[in-house]
């Protein structure tokens, strides 16, 4: 990770802060327009307008990309479309607030994969952090059940998933160029989606491809995947992967509060609980692999080797 000025890190920082008002919004419009469109459709063309507008944008930057760094953003787009297909496909079975809080779990889950590909034990504060985000999904997901709900399975692979590409950013971010890196991302993404549509979902006249879903569309390919992995993509360069994932903390926030706004979704008292809990073991967790000075350097010396 290099060195950078207080003030350029600062500026990183805030950028991220806006785009996860973006993303805790999507949850609201993706959960509307999949009740309209099948949900790997939906992706597809999210995916490939957001894919083709960055594109558009580094044509001579994505000739210049070396082999490896095609190689790191295919890999980086397979996190992407699986944390996208998985937290997608929950969205059908549970609330939008309740699947933000469900995805904010990748906070958890992003320094016990660091620890994991460093083949070292997880500190304290991680093992904190699992154990109050595990109490907490117990509270929000469990109703007489000793299982989650099935979507409730869906967006916790998916919080996985981003936390794999969160960690594979930190270590491969500042060795590419932001731009292409970023639409190699969302092109794998496009394309995986699309060959799971084209087999999967038979186009039928119930299908509602109205004016509400193409918007939903096109905020989400161009503010929340296009402008937002690029700006994710940049800030890694200088901002260590568990600072970024505290940072992204704010995401479920913003998703439970436009879910109440917009869509009248309310928590129980236990869900609250189970929600409260989940986000005191995304700080807990992140705090405690923010105060480790040697798991960020240790990861980028890890990938420089690869």
């Amino acid at each position: 990770m290099s060195r950078v000025s207080p003030a350029r890190r600062y500026a990183f920082e805030a950028a991220l802060i806006g785009v996860t008002v973006v993303w805790g919004s999507t949850f609201v419009i993706v959960k509307e327009s999949i009740a309209l469109v099948p949900v790997f459709s939906f992706n597809a063309v999210r995916f490939s307008l957001a894919a083709t507008v960055m594109a558009l944008c580094c044509i001579p930057a994505l000739r210049r990309l070396s082999q490896q760094g095609l190689r790191h953003g295919v890999i980086l787009g397979v996190f992407l479309f699986a944390g996208y297909a998985l937290q997608t496909l929950g969205l059908r079975h549970i609330p939008a607030s309740r699947a933000g809080f469900l995805t904010g779990m990748f906070v958890v889950f992003t320094p016990i994969l660091a620890a994991a590909i460093l083949r070292r034990r997880p500190g304290r504060a991680a093992v904190a952090g699992v154990v109050l985000a595990t109490a907490g999904l117990a509270a929000l997901s469990l109703h007489g059940s000793l299982l989650p709900a099935y979507g409730d399975l869906f967006v916790l692979g998916c919080a996985v998933a981003f936390a794999a590409h969160i960690v594979g950013l930190g270590a491969w971010s500042t060795q590419h160029d932001a731009l292409p890196l970023t639409t190699v991302q969302l092109a794998t993404a496009a394309l995986l989606h699309s060959v799971i549509a084209m087999t999967w979902e038979v186009p039928t006249a119930s299908y509602q491809w109205g004016r509400s879903v193409l918007v939903a569309i096109a905020l989400t390919a161009l503010l929340a995947s296009a402008a937002g992995f690029w700006i994710q993509t940049a800030a890694q360069r200088v901002i260590p992967p568990t600072r970024t994932a505290i940072i992204l903390t704010m995401e479920p926030v913003f998703a439970g509060l436009f879910g109440f706004w917009l869509l009248d979704e309310r928590l129980s008292a236990r869900g609250w609980l189970g929600a409260g809990l989940i986000l005191a073991g995304m700080v807990v967790a992140e705090l405690g692999a923010a105060h480790d000075p040697d798991l960020d350097e240790a990861l980028d010396e890890h990938q420089a080797v690869r």
